[in-house]
């Protein structure tokens, strides 16, 4: 495994724009560079969603893999949240207070129709060249 995938790695759809915004806050409140990204549009991102058994092509979900175990839907939410501590940890903490047969087919139903409610991009994002390090592929 190469040293970038040593850390959790998120991977997410590059031109959604929900998915966008979601980077946009790990970028913000993972301080001390946790995670690495990998947009499903990438090798790395697109090897990752086959090995978790999700499909590249569609997937209806982001992943989060963390010393290789995958984590999908509320859950991936749920370990990033934690995983960022502070007042993300109770957050975290009060997401998985929910039944997960409630939250993960809303989430789901939310990730179907992701373009239909918050648009799509005709390129993936770019990282800003200070956050590259950041990214995989």
């Amino acid at each position: 495994m190469s040293a970038e995938l040593d850390r959790p790695v998120i991977v997410f759809d590059g031109v959604c724009v929900l998915c966008s915004r979601w980077v946009d806050f790990i970028l913000r409140h993972d301080r001390t560079g946790r995670f690495r990204l990998a947009a499903m549009q990438g090798t790395h991102g697109r090897a990752l969603l086959l090995a978790h058994g999700l499909s590249p092509d569609d997937p209806a979900s982001f992943l989060l893999v963390e010393g290789g175990q995958g984590y999908s839907d509320t859950d991936a939410i749920a370990r990033v949240l934690h995983l960022l501590g502070g007042r993300w940890r109770a957050t975290a903490t009060a997401l998985r207070v929910i039944p997960r047969p409630l939250r993960d087919p809303a989430y789901r139903w939310i990730a179907r129709h992701r373009y239909h409610l918050f648009g799509r991009r005709s390129q993936c994002r770019l990282p800003e060249p200070e956050q590259a390090w950041r990214f995989i592929d």
